[in-house]
């Protein structure tokens, strides 16, 4: 973990469902370090109720879900519940990966804050996840 200031910004990422590709949550988490934030990843293949868990458990700002199976609206809606049965309503739900522009607003509907679509680069992820802090 890399940090700056005296309360960076915690980030959790993570990898629900059974996609088992995590190169871009790497590249994402390296990004948002580099920014000066903290991040935690989940690993692949981790459930709605273990992102909750960690989330719950590391009094995170943001979790941010990488999605590549395009399970993405189920999957959202699954964790905000598991994020909500946990009672972490305070931190902030993005999701990115896989994500078609035209499911932006289905992907808030389901639950989360942002939704940032497929080839959103580095620089509009960490952008995106400092803005959206500040609100």
């Amino acid at each position: 973990m890399t940090s700056t200031g005296p309360n960076p910004i915690r980030v959790l990422i993570a990898k629900p469902g059974l996609d088992g590709h995590d190169v871009g949550a790497k590249l994402v988490c390296r990004a948002l370090m580099d920014a000066g934030m903290e991040v935690l990843y989940t690993g692949l293949r981790q459930s709605p109720e273990d992102i909750a868990r960690v989330a719950r458990d590391e009094d995170v700002d943001v979790v941010g879900l990488s999605i590549l199976s395009g399970a993405h609206l189920p999957l959202t809606r699954k964790v905000k519940q598991a994020l909500h049965a946990e009672q972490v309503d305070d931190a902030l739900l993005i999701v990115g990966g896989n994500v078609p522009k035209g499911d932006c607003e289905r992907l808030q509907e389901a639950g989360a804050d942002l939704a940032l679509p497929t080839g959103t680069t580095m620089d509009e992820v960490v952008e995106a996840v400092r803005r959206e802090v500040k609100r």
